[in-house]
């Protein structure tokens, strides 16, 4: 059994990711995606669809890059 890297919980159907060269080890997709998704610069919430991305700042929508000076971002619905 492993560790979740987030809550401690030792859980016989962890898992593990591998991104960056590096492992992480998670219990859950929550605890997953508290650790590794990326933050909105502008409302902070967890960006766990596509969001939009420009200078190298994530953003969870067009809306929020718009607000923060990257008026070129559009949503693609």
């Amino acid at each position: 059994m492993a560790v979740c890297e987030v809550c401690s919980n030792e859980y016989d159907m962890s898992f593990e990711v591998h991104a960056q060269g590096a492992v992480h080890v998670f219990d859950s997709l929550e605890c997953m995606a508290q650790r590794m998704a990326p933050i909105c610069e502008n409302c902070s919430c967890r960006i766990l669809g596509h969001g939009v991305q420009s200078d190298g700042r994530f953003f969870c929508c067009a809306h929020c890059a718009r607000v923060q000076g990257h008026a070129q971002l559009v949503d693609h619905a």
